[in-house]
């Protein structure tokens, strides 16, 4: 049998007992219970299974279980547990960015990734930043709209 892979998962040490060709997407899914990551596409295109993963964003259809051992992984269950959160998510209602909410969570990722690499980015930035998530609903205009808002208000938290 193999060693259990070790990670920290929102912020505790979990295992995984299964195998480590595992995809990442699939664990968080079905053995973690994190629905949050959806599974769009498979095939690393969509956006829609992002996570934070070692501080960068990742698509989790696109990871070994292997790959995981000693990381650090964050799903939108665990980051909606902080301030910077809270200031996305009232920048996102404030402009109606999420509608029927399947990107979102990769989205907020996306946002949050963005903003801690760049506290202050132009509108160029913004898109090219949330440019390997796909939406199907808003026509992004407000999800760049919302990004600058955070990033405005969320001030000295990125």
């Amino acid at each position: 049998m193999d060693k259990p892979i070790s990670f920290i998962l929102n912020g505790k040490k979990v295992e995984y007992a299964g195998s480590a060709s595992d995809r990442l997407l699939d664990v968080l899914r079905d053995h973690f219970h994190l629905t949050g990551v959806k599974c769009g596409c498979k095939e690393g295109e969509c956006g829609a299974c992002s996570i934070i993963m070692d501080s960068l964003l990742i698509n989790s259809c696109m990871v070994a279980m292997g790959r995981v051992e000693n990381c650090t992984v964050v799903t939108i269950e665990g980051y909606s547990k902080t301030e910077r959160f809270k200031i996305i998510d009232q920048a996102y209602a404030s402009v109606g960015a999420a509608q029927c909410g399947f990107c979102i969570p990769g989205m907020v990722l996306a946002s949050e990734c963005l903003l801690s690499a760049n506290p202050n980015p132009t509108e160029e930035e913004i898109r090219d930043g949330i440019s390997g998530n796909l939406c199907r609903c808003t026509g992004y205009n407000a999800i760049v709209k919302a990004i600058g808002i955070a990033a405005k208000e969320g001030k000295g938290l990125w």
